[in-house]
């Protein structure tokens, strides 16, 4: 196939447990400190894949300290964001990592804040608009795409950076006519002049390869669980529910259960017997990289992917929900990044750390004069089938299918939290550690769902 098929925020990530005062500018900067070594989250420096640190000394011009650095750096902000953003309410303007150790910064629309804001080791910026504003007017352009997908508007996304919808588009009467459609006041957006035609990338493997009914070709996102049947998730253009898979060595392998596109991007595959998941990714020959959570990363982080056709290549996280349109129609919700891709690299893996971010979607450009690429994020994909992503020290299988407690006894945790492995949660009475970074989903409960959390 000529044209290959490649496309298809839980913050709050403990809050109440973190101490963020105690991470000081220090921690988020690179500031020099008795531990020359940054502390790193629940995976630990051994978790990290050599090649992804190449990869990133390569792409991101860092030494392999600075790579190091700036993984722990990136996971920290996360905590500090989650703090802020419960603290700051309607105010809060969304947040970003910049600079080659990932200094934090947090907009915020009350000057009041920015105290607030410094003493937890982050950067205030004073700005006109809310995060939750500019969501709510890309929603509202995401709604009349789904109605009809916009011509000569190849992409939009919230820009934490400048405090602007960004819509990008071919002609700007085309922008004018699609922000008039929607409603969306005109100080919110920038236009921005684009001749980008975003295409699907896929037909080979991303991760490991898999093929669909014999032909067409796909890559592995992340291996998942549901209950005790394994498989993995991947881009939902890959594939309709009820097409057979084969793998790499084609065997076969499984069939799809499920999948969206357009509109999403992610799809998941049961496999037979003979696979088992494991919570890793492709390295390439430079060492397969062990996924130990889904936690999402901030705006800035670097990211790389895992593609069999271009390997590794990294580069950092632009926008989160973001929305694109190709030939197919309009898919919302999308990661964008400056990371290369080609044709191949569809559904591959994207990892920020050890932390699964996303599969590959689409995009433009190559690894040879640069591009963008955008990613479907991982969490959405296994919330929408209620998966559970395999990672590194899983115990036990989590229950088939979440289902709601018939109360609520109280307690800290919270369904949609992304909580990390060593977090403590307290539930009823009782209180519970973290086994494995995840997205708590309605129904798995600290008690029910041994494989997430230990007893204390």
């Amino acid at each position: 196939m000529e044209r290959s098929m490649l496309r298809r925020r839980a913050l709050a990530a403990c809050a109440a447990t973190v101490a963020v005062g105690a991470l000081g500018l220090a921690g988020l900067t690179g500031t020099a400190s008795a531990d020359p070594s940054p502390r790193l989250p629940a995976a630990g420096a051994e978790q990290l894949s050599p090649g992804l640190l190449k990869a990133m000394q390569r792409d991101l011009g860092l030494t392999a300290g600075q790579a190091y650095e700036r993984i722990g750096n990136e996971s920290r902000a996360v905590a500090v964001v989650a703090g802020l953003q419960g603290s700051l309410g309607h105010g809060f303007a969304g947040a970003r990592v910049s600079g080659e150790t990932a200094e934090l910064t947090v907009a915020t629309t009350d000057a009041a804040d920015t105290g607030r804001i410094a003493e937890a080791g982050a950067r205030p910026v004073v700005v006109d608009h809310s995060l939750a504003e500019l969501t709510s007017a890309k929603a509202a352009l995401d709604r009349v795409a789904l109605r009809r997908a916009p011509k000569d508007v190849p992409a939009w996304y919230v820009d934490v950076a400048t405090n602007r919808v960004v819509v990008q588009a071919g002609r700007g009467a085309a922008a004018e006519a699609f922000l008039a459609a929607a409603g969306v006041a005109r100080d919110l957006v920038t236009v921005v002049q684009s001749v980008d035609v975003p295409r699907t990338f896929a037909d080979l493997r991303g991760g490991d390869a898999y093929y669909m009914n014999g032909s067409g070709r796909c890559s592995i996102g992340f291996p998942v669980k549901r209950g005790t049947q394994g498989g993995f998730v991947s881009a939902g253009h890959c594939g309709t529910p009820g097409v057979s898979t084969s793998g790499y060595n084609q065997q076969a392998q499984g069939s799809f259960q499920g999948s969206t596109f357009p509109g999403r991007d992610y799809s998941w595959v049961a496999a037979n017997t003979s696979w088992t998941p494991r919570p890793l990714v492709n390295g390439y020959g430079n060492g397969d990289v062990t996924v130990t959570g889904s936690t999402e990363a901030l705006e800035g982080s670097s990211v790389c992917r895992s593609g069999s056709t271009t390997g590794w290549h990294c580069g950092t996280v632009q926008q989160r929900n973001s929305s694109v349109t190709y030939q197919e129609g309009t898919v919302s919700g999308v990661t964008r990044t400056n990371v290369c891709a080609e044709p191949g690299d569809s559904g591959g893996s994207f990892v920020s750390g050890s932390q699964a971010q996303g599969v590959t979607s689409g995009g433009t450009g190559n690894c040879s004069q640069g591009g963008t690429t955008y990613f479907q994020p991982v969490n959405p994909a296994l919330q929408a089938y209620g998966l559970t992503l395999v990672t590194s020290g899983t115990p036990t299988d989590p229950p088939t299918d979440p289902t709601d407690p018939p109360t609520d006894p109280g307690g800290t945790w919270t369904a949609g939290t992304a909580y990390a492995a060593g977090d403590v949660v307290t539930y009823g009475s009782g209180s519970y550690r973290c086994l494995q970074g995840h997205q708590a989903q309605p129904g798995w409960t600290p008690p029910n769902v041994p494989a997430l959390w230990q007893a204390l």
